[in-house]
């Protein structure tokens, strides 16, 4: 049996919990939270995607803290799961990785690429296993993406078009862009990551954006470019007027297919061939949060370091962000240095 600690009970939080009751093997001994009501559970995060933060555990069964390092300390904790504002993962986060136990940090993994980079070298010198919970890459129909792209089941990609737009999900939070960092960091990255993913690091960024909510980016479009891909694209955003709830989309051309998935369609992924009808292609069940902490849980197990995703991926995700957000401020593309 793995003992987990979840830091952080809000919207993530919530949802990781959901999962960990679903999940054989494992077990949560301990929450840490600084709201008495959400460590009480009279106050629960809800989330923005349906099948988020179900708000099913009882927070009443397992040991509960206020702060994340007493957590950490807990001996009964084998792994700690870091759920909490993003401001947070740096010292705790640290802590987690020096206390030898296992980690896993929400994205993104750090505020700025400066703390993400010391959060991976931290991450190279302990004992314990960590992972950045970069859901997309363990997300159906992204993970077949993926595949098609490796294996080139469709010839090359011509075009990738991601797009990931939502209402403001409000509170203090995500209204104070300092802290959040805004869509950009907080919700684009997960296509900025998902495209590094599928191509690799980008050669140059060109973004353009706005502020409407935070004093940070608000909404962003980006073009990543690449040698051997002519065109590759996100948009991402949370200024969308209230009601539009959230959409998450990717059209990729390749040159024999297009591919499309809409999470809100009834058939979430479509395949177009030439001379075909559209053919709905068939996902394994679950979110990617379920299918990504299985993967750690398993490599735990294993004693295996994740390879899905690195540290090292998500801290570059980061440095990529601010590379956008640099294109943005300046009006001109960002070269865009890998190493």
């Amino acid at each position: 049996m793995i003992n987990v600690g979840v830091i952080g009970l809000g919207m993530m939080g919530n949802t990781h919990l959901d999962v960990y009751a679903n999940l054989e093997g494992v077990k949560v001994v301990a929450v840490a939270d600084r709201d008495p009501k959400r460590l009480a559970g009279e106050d629960r995060a809800g989330g923005n995607i349906e099948g988020q933060a179900q708000g099913g555990f009882d927070l009443q069964s397992v040991a509960r803290y206020a702060e994340g390092d007493e957590l950490i300390a807990d001996p009964s904790v084998q792994v700690i799961d870091l759920c909490a504002p993003t401001p947070a993962h740096l010292a705790l986060g640290e802590a987690a990785l020096a206390s030898g136990k296992h980690l896993l940090i929400e994205k993104p993994l750090a505020r700025t690429a400066a703390d993400a980079k010391r959060l991976a070298d931290a991450a190279d010198q302990a004992a314990g296993l960590a992972m950045p919970a970069m859901c997309m890459r363990f997300w159906p129909g992204w993970t077949w993406l993926k595949r098609v792209i490796d294996e080139q089941a469709y010839g090359r990609v011509l075009a990738a078009t991601f797009r990931r737009v939502a209402q403001h999900p409000g509170g203090p939070f995500y209204e104070n862009g300092d802290a959040c960092g805004g869509a950009i960091l907080d919700l684009h990255i997960h296509d900025t990551d998902f495209i590094q993913h599928c191509f690799g690091p980008p050669r140059r960024v060109f973004s353009r954006g706005y502020s409407k909510i935070t004093n940070t980016v608000d909404h962003v479009v980006t073009q990543y470019e690449y040698d051997g891909v002519p065109l590759v694209t996100a948009e991402g955003g949370w200024a969308m007027a209230d009601g539009f709830g959230f959409s998450m989309r990717y059209t990729v051309n390749f040159e024999r297919a297009t591919a499309v998935f809409d999470l809100a369609a009834e058939h979430p992924l479509t395949l177009h061939e030439p001379g075909k009808e559209a053919q709905p292609i068939e996902l394994e069940p679950g979110m990617g949060y379920a299918h990504e902490i299985a993967y750690f849980l398993d490599c735990v197990r294993k004693g295996e370091a994740p390879s899905v995703v690195t540290m090292r991926d998500a801290a570059r995700a980061v440095r990529i962000i601010e590379a956008e957000a640099q294109s943005i401020a300046s009006g001109e593309p960002v070269t865009f240095e890998s190493a």
